[in-house]
C-alpha cells in the first residue's frame, strides 16, 4: 500500500496501483480507471454511461474498494425521495427531540445506480453536496468528508421510467465516460476471469497520501498560452450556429482541473501542455453541449445528442 505522497511522479505511481488492483477485475478500461483518478484528485464527480452490461457498476464499486475508502450505493427508483439521499430528521419520543440520521450520502465515494430512473427533486438532492461538499437538511448544514466523490452510472437507452438529467445536473460531473462493449482479446480475458478464484480486490492507497495527491496536483503549473487555450475553446462552443447550448464557465474550470490532473496522473508532469488538454476535452466537455436537433439523427428519445457530432465539434474547436 502507497502510504505517502511526496513529489508528482508519485502520483503516476498512485495511478498505476489503482489500476492494477482495479484491472484484476475490470478489463480493457485502463483509461476510464485513470479518468476515474484524475477525478477524485480533482474533486471531481463522474457519470459513467452505457449499455447494459459493460460493468459500469463493478468498476465503480472496485475502484472505491482500491482506495480503501467509505463508499455507500444508492439504487435508484422512480418513488424515490430526497431523504433516501440526504438523509432526515425522527422523533426521538425518548429525547422528545428530532435526532438526523445521515442519509448514504454521508460517504467518501457514493456510487449512485441509474440515476436516470430517480425523479429530478431526488436527483436535485445531490447538488448542494456535488458543488460544496455540503448537506443541509431542515436548515442544518452538515460537512461532507474529504475526499468525496459522486460517481453515477446511467443507461443510454432505456426511456421507461426514467427522467432526463437537467443541465445543472450534468454541469456538476467532471466527466462524463462512455463505456463500450469490449474488444473479442478483452472479451475472451474477461471469461478466462471468471474460471477457478475470482481475484480480490485490495485497498492500495491510504486515505493519507490520497490527500497529500490532492494538494500536489493543486500545485501543478498551467502556463498562460493554456489557459488562453482552455477559455477559447469552451467560448467557442457558446458560439457555433449547430449548437444550442454550449459549454459554461464551470466547464472552463473543471477542463483545467481536469487538464492538470492528466498531467500528474497520466504523464507525471508537473506542469500542463496543450495536449493535455487536447486529450481530457471531450470527456470533460461532451455532456456540457446540446446539439440542435437538426444536426444528428438519434435512436434514443431519452438522451438525443449525439457524441459522434459533439466530438467533431470539440475536435475542430481545437484545432480552430
Amino acid at each position: 500500500m502507497i502510504e505517502s505522497i511526496n513529489k508528482i511522479t508519485d502520483v503516476k505511481d498512485l495511478s498505476n496501483a489503482i489500476s492494477t488492483e482495479v484491472g484484476k477485475i475490470i478489463i480493457g478500461n485502463d483509461k476510464l480507471i485513470e479518468s476515474l483518478t484524475i477525478s477524485i484528485l480533482s474533486n471531481g464527480h463522474v457519470l459513467l454511461e452505457g449499455l447494459p452490461g459493460t460493468a459500469k457498476t463493478l468498476l465503480a464499486t472496485s475502484f472505491a474498494t482500491a482506495f480503501g475508502l467509505k463508499t455507500n450505493r444508492v439504487q435508484s427508483t422512480p418513488d424515490m425521495m430526497p431523504g433516501d439521499i440526504t438523509g432526515t430528521r425522527i422523533y426521538n419520543a425518548k429525547t422528545l427531540e428530532f435526532d438526523f440520521i445521515p442519509g448514504p450520502i454521508f460517504a467518501n465515494i457514493v456510487l449512485v445506480d441509474e440515476i436516470n430512473r430517480a425523479p429530478p427533486r431526488t436527483q436535485a438532492a445531490l447538488l448542494e453536496a456535488m458543488q460544496e461538499n455540503q448537506v443541509t437538511v431542515d436548515g442544518k448544514t452538515s460537512i461532507l468528508d474529504d475526499p468525496f466523490m459522486v460517481v453515477a452510472t446511467k443507461n443510454p437507452i432505456e426511456i421507461e421510467g426514467t427522467f432526463t438529467l437537467s443541465p445543472t445536473q450534468l454541469d456538476r460531473f467532471m466527466f462524463r465516460l462512455i463505456l463500450d462493449y469490449p474488444s473479442k482479446a478483452d472479451e475472451l480475458k474477461v471469461l478466462s476471469s471468471k474460471i477457478g478464484n475470482v481475484p480480490k480486490i485490495e485497498s492500495a492507497v491510504s486515505q493519507s497520501a490520497l490527500v497529500q495527491a490532492k494538494k500536489l496536483l493543486a500545485n501543478v503549473e498551467v502556463d498562460n498560452s493554456v489557459v488562453s487555450l482552455i477559455a477559447k475553446l469552451v467560448r467557442r462552443t457558446r458560439n457555433l450556429t449547430n449548437v444550442s447550448l454550449g459549454a459554461s464557465p464551470t466547464a472552463s474550470v473543471a477542463l483545467l482541473n481536469a487538464s492538470k490532473g492528466y498531467a500528474a496522473v497520466v504523464e507525471g508532469r508537473d506542469n500542463v501542455t496543450v495536449e493535455d488538454v487536447k486529450a481530457i476535452a471531450f470527456d470533460t466537455l461532451n455532456h456540457r453541449m446540446i446539439v440542435k436537433s437538426d444536426q444528428y439523427s438519434s435512436t434514443s428519445e431519452e438522451d438525443p445528442s449525439d457524441l459522434s457530432s459533439i466530438k467533431t465539434i470539440i475536435n475542430e474547436s481545437i484545432e480552430s
